[in-house]
């Protein structure tokens, strides 16, 4: 996955082999992020039913700060010397996972895959958080931050699934 035009040089204080590791690490995350702020955008557009105006407004401000991820990876991997890919193209052909499967569909409907989505996303970006730890901290905590609000939004889209136990309701 790594670019063609790796710069020879990193941050200092890590190898040029670490901070490139570090880096395609982050591409992966990059690709991830930018699959997932489409996807929640194609869920805004998409909702509909009872309920569609408080998560059609939830998304918002959840695609937004994804956005603002992407842009922080990015600009991460530029900064350890590897080019950053944000083509669709490479995003499609090296991605481990499906399209999202819903189009037009109930809030029950796109909340429930979301979610799936989320597990998905925060799993993987955790597996990040852990092969980056021990190389580099700047990357570490900033993967740390981005995980704490991808949990967030999360959370705030399965209070829409919960039951009055406080279970997630079986779709």
């Amino acid at each position: 996955m790594a670019a063609k035009n790796d710069a020879k040089f990193t941050v200092p204080g890590l190898s040029i082999e670490d901070g490139h590791q570090v880096a395609n690490t982050l591409q992966a995350r990059l690709h991830a992020l930018n699959d997932l702020q489409l996807t929640l955008k194609h869920a805004h557009w998409n909702v509909v039913g009872r309920g569609f105006i408080s998560v059609h407004e939830m998304l918002d401000p959840q695609i937004e700060l994804v956005r603002g991820f992407v842009d922080e990876l990015a600009e991460r991997m530029a900064t350890l010397g590897v080019s950053p890919n944000g083509l669709p193209g490479n995003l499609v052909k090296t991605r481990g996972w499906d399209d999202y499967a819903v189009h037009r569909g109930t809030v029950t409907e796109h909340l429930t895959a979301l979610n799936e989505v989320y597990n998905g996303i925060i799993s993987s970006h955790r597996e990040a958080i852990e092969a980056v730890g021990e190389i580099d901290p700047i990357t570490e905590d900033m993967l740390i931050g981005q995980t704490g609000q991808l949990e967030l939004f999360q959370w705030f889209m399965r209070s829409h699934l919960e039951n009055d136990a406080g279970e997630l309701n079986a779709t």
